[in-house]
């Protein structure tokens, strides 16, 4: 099964980029690709939003991973163009592509393990959930539904994702932390 891991992002409420930093001596984009990977989740697309960011972060993941990288055909445009560039471009055999972001540093392969073995016959899609909101950027979807559903669509995927048909994966919300500020490290 593939995966698509989005590393375009400003990283303006951070105020550095987020990729490039480092949680127990490990980068984010690192610890994301390992995490993908470990869960059998390769090849990982890396969507990111400059030339540069492929030499910069490649260095840091290193060769052994079975990685594509595409610039997004517009810079910094959200997650929801990246997705959809993705699914329009992609061939998954399966139809399944596991979401992921840089920005959850403690995200396990377990999480996505656990969403291939739980997503339902009929669902669009699997969602975590920390028990007060889902992360669709870590859903695990099916691609023609998806790419069906988001056509055009700009509205927030957490409001699109919850209006198909889904599941939800009820997760530890420690896990699911989402790095956004400088506080959020502490």
């Amino acid at each position: 099964m593939r995966s698509l891991l989005l590393a375009g992002g400003r990283s303006s409420r951070m105020g550095r980029d987020k990729a490039l930093i480092k949680i127990d001596g490990v980068s984010m984009i690192e610890r994301a690709a390992n995490t993908l990977a470990a869960a059998n989740l390769e090849p990982i697309r890396i969507a990111v939003a400059e030339p540069e960011d492929v030499e910069q972060y490649g260095s840091l993941i290193g060769t052994e991973l079975d990685i594509e990288w595409v610039l997004d055909s517009i810079m910094h445009a959200g997650p929801i163009d990246a997705i959809e560039e993705a699914l329009l471009d992609l061939k998954c055999e399966d139809g399944l592509l596991q979401l992921a972001t840089v920005d959850y540093p403690w995200v396990s392969s377990d999480l996505f393990v656990s969403l291939q073995e739980r997503l339902g016959e009929d669902d669009c899609l699997i969602m975590p959930h920390d028990g007060e909101r889902g992360h669709p950027l870590l859903s695990l979807i099916r691609t023609e539904a998806v790419l069906e559903m988001i056509d055009g669509d700009r509205r927030p995927l957490r409001v699109q994702f919850t209006e198909t048909k889904h599941s939800i994966l009820v997760e530890d919300p420690a896990v699911l932390l989402n790095v956004n500020r400088p506080e959020d490290l502490q």
